[in-house]
């Protein structure tokens, strides 16, 4: 199942309680010369490990930590596979888990839901929510893109009072031209920076045919969140095990090493050669090594 499918397919998770231009080039590759900066916290997005946290979350989060990850990437878009809050965060607690953020379906910004929405983030201490992705119908216009702009200020302006902060992870089809510009910098140039932080999906930059190295020099700022993933090829519809594509990864943290301390980075592998497991622990070998 597409990642953009699964948020929406199990979305409904989380409300029903409550309710009942740039030009793509051909990216580089992660050569070239070492800074000499490593990461000091690495994360891993729940959905890497889909399939095992269906079955079991409190094993699958402690084969995150054995994997060496310090952080989570959590689900509230499908709570967390029906999991009530105060319980998975006894299981990070348990496990030495951080989950600085998760990902939530757009329904959670609304006026009805947003409170509660913040409740539960208090009680998972994230510091980030990020919509996943927009709904089908607000992605056919630019001024779609817009809206949700403005919803997301509105949204954050709520949220900062409570120390989170609002932010949106993108996917490979928000890079489409629309009405002559194109939908992604639409929705970041309406958003307000002061309530408003973006996640920024490399891999999925790629796959809508931009460099993610482009993105950091035109919105770097505005970036706190990074998902690290690489591609075999631009515009591909699947993912590649870190270093084993062909983006400039090492140039994309380069750019965000500002404050980079205070950022979240995470691995998200959505495709795998063999094991997920075994595909994620490759991914913390490298990304834990690499300097920038």
């Amino acid at each position: 199942m597409q990642r953009r499918t699964f948020v929406h397919t199990l979305g409904a998770a989380l409300i029903a309680p409550a309710i009942g231009c740039a030009s793509g080039g051909a990216a580089t590759s992660s050569g070239g010369a070492a800074g000499g900066r490593r990461l000091k916290r690495i994360g891993l997005q729940l959905y890497s490990l889909r399939d095992a946290a269906r079955g079991s979350l409190d094993q699958t989060l402690a084969d995150i930590r054995a994997a060496g990850y310090d952080d989570v990437e959590l689900l509230m878009s499908n709570n967390n596979f029906n999991t009530p809050a105060a319980q998975v965060r006894a299981m990070l607690d348990k496990h030495g888990l951080r989950a600085p953020s998760t990902h939530m379906g757009s329904q959670s910004i609304a006026a009805a839901n947003l409170e509660r929405t913040l409740d539960e983030a208090n009680v998972l201490g994230h510091r980030y929510l990020f919509v996943a992705s927009l709904p089908g119908d607000a992605r056919r216009s630019l001024a779609s893109y817009a809206a949700w702009g403005d919803r997301m200020n509105e949204a954050g302006a709520v949220a900062r009072k409570r120390g989170i902060w609002i932010g949106f992870h993108n996917h490979g089809d928000d890079f489409v031209m629309l009405d002559g510009k194109l939908a992604y910098d639409a929705l970041v140039e309406r958003t307000d920076p002061s309530v408003v932080r973006h996640q920024l999906d490399t891999g999925n930059v790629a796959m809508g045919g931009r460099d993610p190295i482009d993105y950091m020099k035109r919105y770097g700022d505005r970036y706190w969140s990074f998902h690290i993933k690489d591609v075999p090829s631009m515009r591909s519809a699947n993912d590649a095990e870190l270093g084993k594509g062909i983006l400039d990864l090492r140039g994309v943290l380069a750019l965000a090493a500002k404050d980079i301390d205070e950022k979240l980075v995470y691995v998200e592998q959505e495709s795998y050669p063999g094991a997920p497991i075994d595909s994620v622990k490759r991914d913390y070998q490298w990304i834990s090594a690499l300097r920038f």
